[in-house]
């Protein structure tokens, strides 16, 4: 049940972490890269049961 509220949180800061508006434009992709790594760590962990 965490788990699974952790990935669905990350995925929507992941969404609001993309330089897609104005003023993140010049942000480049370290926050939204960032994120994606913090989401692919929880992934792997919920899928072999550690989380």
């Amino acid at each position: 049940m965490l788990g699974t509220i952790l990935i669905i949180v990350l995925i929507l800061i992941l969404i609001g972490a993309l330089p897609t508006w104005g003023y993140s434009g010049s942000w480049g992709y370290g926050p939204g890269g960032i994120v994606g790594v913090l989401l692919i760590i929880v992934i792997v962990l919920a899928l072999t049961g550690r989380l």
